[in-house]
């Protein structure tokens, strides 16, 4: 059964049910804090409603005018159709119309640069984009390069722009009847991009089993239910918030998506809309602890008896973010997902609800999945002993598109592998040790990075570290701390220095950085942008040296 098939139901099923909520406290309406306390559903004159909802036969005949309008236009099975969206109201109906539409759906990066977009727009062979203010300068800069597209939709209130035609206005005669559109699980369903840390991203191509097996694994592992209520505010375009929204969608139940990320809107959000599922990136559970901690937010003033799941992922989780937590918030049930874009997100490797005992692991497979930790033979190797963590399981990508040289790389004999670095415990459960490229090897000891920063952040006058490797000309490497310090905290290198005596020598940083650390939209750290900016610092030191 596709996913579509999934939205139908709901919308037979639970059609008067609220599906989505959008809330946008950046709103340039909401002045103040009485002002979002008041929570009135107000429309506003800006781009956006600061809190919209729609039901599921919304969602449903929403994504029907979609398929149907794109049917119009000439897309037949297998054809591209972007998307490059803020998170929204529409962006999921628009997701789901290109799927029923028989295309394949590719959603682009909002960070992405104009080169970048051009670049994914021309690899993906997409014919169509749907898009929205936020996009018009980067996408008007390459308008007359994009050769293949045919079709450009603008999604939004102002002014569209001279080289695209409006959503709203040729929505308004399309029909909302179901599509006559076969669609089966093997059918190619999405094109996901890579993080695109370094270089420009890999394509990765999913069939509509993939889907369907991500929204059977989340619903397994958090276990929602009919009376649930997610907030999603990770970015839609990536595997991660989609994949966990596609637990309440096998759930019929409903969804926040909240624009904006700091504590007070997080919290409010949460007390006002009665969410029971929370998922969050670290930096964002760091600023709410930090909130709570410095006294800027008190949660006396919050309904959160209903929040039952804080969950959290796409980085490794320092246990001692998860222990101040857990102060906090006694009662929360807390668990992490490991997952890839090739690996459809979040979920291959899951920790489990009832095994918070083991906070610092990734966990176990996941549902649906097999992993093994293994040497460069792909062989398992003894528990303890640090290898390639593989991952097998219907999920899994097809390929990267149009690159079987880079496919042959990570996928044989039905492994994907991973790149990260993992080691197993005497229980089985398994601990991402680093990413295969970032290990730093000096005077010949292998040391992983990620070990060092979540040693870091149990500093009080740590906000967050990143640890990479520095050419040195008799080590060969050296291990550099790139320091972000907590706010109104006096931190220096000899703190630092003092701080890291409990670390074995060889692991100590022998470089001491206070910098602010990058990450991209998914909360991983861009270590690349790092070794490029220290690199070259590092190599006119050591001239200056010398």
């Amino acid at each position: 059964m596709p996913i579509t098939d999934i939205l139908i139901r709901n919308a037979n099923t639970y059609g008067d049910k609220i599906s989505l909520v959008e809330v946008n406290p950046e709103s340039k309406h909401v002045k103040s804090k009485s002002d979002w306390q008041e929570y009135e559903l107000v429309e506003t004159i800006s781009d956006f409603f600061y809190r919209k909802e729609i039901t599921w036969s919304e969602f449903n005949n929403t994504s029907n005018k979609v398929a149907n309008l794109l049917q119009e236009k000439g897309v037949k099975k297998g054809d591209k159709v972007a998307i490059l969206l803020l998170n929204s109201i529409e962006w999921l109906p628009i997701y789901f119309g290109i799927l029923k539409s028989g295309a394949i759906v590719v959603p682009l990066n909002y960070r992405y640069t104009a080169d970048e977009i051009k670049y994914c727009l021309e690899l993906a062979d997409v014919t169509k984009i749907f898009f929205g203010p936020t996009f018009i300068d980067r996408l008007g800069s390459v308008y007359n390069d994009l050769h293949n597209i045919d079709s450009m939709i603008f999604v939004g209130n102002g002014d569209c722009p001279y080289f695209a035609e409006n959503f709203n206005e040729l929505l308004k005669d399309v029909s909302d009847t179901e599509p006559d559109v076969k669609i089966t699980n093997e059918d190619d369903a999405a094109i996901y991009f890579s993080s695109g840390t370094t270089g420009f991203p890999k394509a990765i191509l999913h069939a509509h089993t993939s889907l369907l097996v991500a929204a059977e694994t989340e619903q397994n592992h958090h276990r929602q239910t009919l009376e649930d209520n997610f907030l999603c505010m990770p970015p839609l375009y990536h595997t991660g918030a989609k994949m966990h929204w596609f637990g309440s969608l096998l759930s019929g139940s409903k969804a926040v998506l909240l624009r904006g990320i700091t504590p007070e809107w997080i919290l409010r959000t949460i007390s006002n809309e009665q969410v029971t599922i929370v998922w969050l990136l670290v930096p964002w559970a760091q600023d709410i602890l930090d909130a709570i901690e410095n006294g800027d937010v008190n949660l006396s003033e919050y309904k959160l008896e209903q929040l039952r799941l804080m969950h959290i992922g796409a980085q490794p989780v320092p246990p001692s973010l998860i222990t101040r937590w857990k102060k906090h918030f006694p009662h929360h049930l807390y668990d992490t997902n490991y997952g890839l874009s090739e690996s459809i997100g979040p979920g291959c490797v899951h920790l489990g609800l009832e095994n918070i005992h083991k906070v610092g692991a990734i966990g176990k497979a996941g549902h649906k999945w097999e992993i093994k930790v293994a040497d460069v033979t792909g062989n398992a190797i003894p528990q303890g002993e640090v290898g390639e963590l593989l991952v097998k399981g219907a999920g899994l990508m097809k390929c990267y598109y149009k690159d079987p040289e880079a496919t042959s790389d990570v996928l044989k004999d039905g492994w994907l592998y991973s790149g990260d670095m993992a080691r197993v415990d005497e229980d089985g459960f398994i601990y991402l040790v680093d990413r295969k490229k970032d290990v730093i090897i000096s005077g010949g000891e292998n040391i992983y990075p990620v070990q060092i920063e979540d040693f870091l952040r149990k500093s009080d006058l740590i906000k967050d570290a990143a640890v990479i490797g520095l050419p040195h000309h008799r080590l060969g490497e050296i291990a550099a701390a790139i320091i972000e310090k907590k706010p109104n905290c006096c931190c220096t290198e000899e703190h630092i220095e003092q701080f890291c005596l409990e670390l074995p020598r060889y692991k100590r940083p022998r470089k001491i950085i206070f910098d602010e650390i990058p990450r991209n939209p998914t909360g991983k750290i861009e270590k690349e942008k790092l070794r490029e900016k220290y690199r070259v610092q590092n190599i006119v030191e050591a001239q200056i040296k010398n």
